[in-house]
């Protein structure tokens, strides 16, 4: 196992390298990067103030040619794409993400400010949706076919059906303001300082409740449906009817023999929700106003702060690669007929 786990984390480093090599060259060539973004705020503000900036002919700014060349010298435009993606993978290497053109600050201090934030959220999300989902798909298996089966599939697909970021918009406008039981937003309020340890455990509570409501209503379909059905698949086969014909209950061949073999399917995708622990969800996070990952990536896009895009693209990817081992780890934890070779 030990040389398999090796063998899977030294295919993660050309893959992990072709996937920041694909999206640093796209960011080299994508319109509206940096320069641009500062040479429109420039002629904004000049506007404002009542002094536009100059254009030639040319439509070009009054920017002078060395003016432009400083420009693109100091954000790292001014050399080849493979020559200015070789010096980020060496700061990479010495765990140095570069600066934020957007916020002036390190790119490795901006994303742990807001770690704690996304690994909350997605830490609880994932736990609270194997913990439904499981029983859940437990109990509509042993009463497939029943009223219970029939009313919980139409729950758990309307919730599908109903958008994580359209339903936060509903909680907020339900509980947050029409009925004032929950916050409007945020992580902590504002005299969270202040408060003691129990009325700050509260707090944290009060407002995680409508973001964590919204992130997991779309997990709840596929998780619950995948376990029901290899539940059914598995109570249909050859081993369970033998272990019953033998003298076995019929609960205990459920929870002894096929249960096990059933949380497979979900061991397989174990691994791909712990890559989006920190991913969130930017259309969440927007709505309830939280600093997390998934904003940060959003805001990051639409300001073109590629340091922090990339930063941010690179942990996701590792995280994902990291998490498919996972998966096969929990495969194998589950299942005692996999070896590794």
């Amino acid at each position: 196992m030990t040389r398999y786990i090796l063998r899977r984390l030294l295919l993660t480093i050309p893959t992990l390298l072709g996937i920041t090599l694909l999206v640093f060259t796209l960011t080299r060539f994508v319109p509206g990067g940096p320069i641009e973004r500062l040479i429109a705020e420039t002629q904004m503000a000049g506007a404002e103030s009542g002094q536009m900036l100059r254009r030639d002919n040319s439509n070009k700014t009054a920017l002078s040619e060395e003016q432009l060349a400083e420009l693109k010298a100091y954000y790292g435009f001014d050399k080849p794409v493979l020559v200015s993606y070789g010096e980020w993978l060496w700061r990479l290497v010495r765990l140095d993400l570069g600066y934020s053109t957007r916020y002036n600050e390190p790119v490795w201090d901006i994303v742990v400010s807001r770690m704690p934030i996304s690994l909350f959220y997605g830490g609880i999300t994932l736990l609270l949706t194997y913990a439904v989902c499981i029983p859940l798909g437990i109990a509509k298996a042993l009463r497939h076919g029943q009223a219970f089966d029939h009313w919980t599939s139409a729950a758990v697909f309307f919730g599908y059906a109903i958008p994580n970021y359209v339903l936060g918009i509903l909680l907020l406008t339900l509980f947050a303001s029409h009925w004032d039981i929950f916050p409007l937003g945020g992580f902590i309020s504002d005299d969270f300082a202040d408060l003691s340890l129990r009325e700050k455990i509260l707090d944290v509570l009060a407002h995680a409740t409508l973001p964590i409501a919204a992130y997991m209503v779309g997990s709840f379909a596929v998780m619950t449906m995948i376990m029901k059905n290899s539940l059914l698949d598995n109570l249909a086969s050859d081993y369970v009817r033998t272990a019953v014909a033998k003298g076995l209950g019929f609960r205990q061949a459920v929870f002894r023999h096929a249960l096990r073999n059933s949380l497979i399917p979900l061991a397989t995708s174990f691994g791909h929700g712990i890559s989006i622990i920190l991913a969130g969800s930017f259309l969440v996070e927007t709505v309830f106003n939280i600093d997390g990952m998934g904003l940060l990536g959003y805001e990051s896009l639409v300001e073109r702060d590629y340091p922090v895009v990339m930063g941010l693209l690179v942990i996701s990817s590792a995280l994902f690669l990291i998490g498919n081992i996972l998966s096969d780890l929990c495969v194998a934890a589950i299942d005692p007929r996999v070896r590794f070779e």
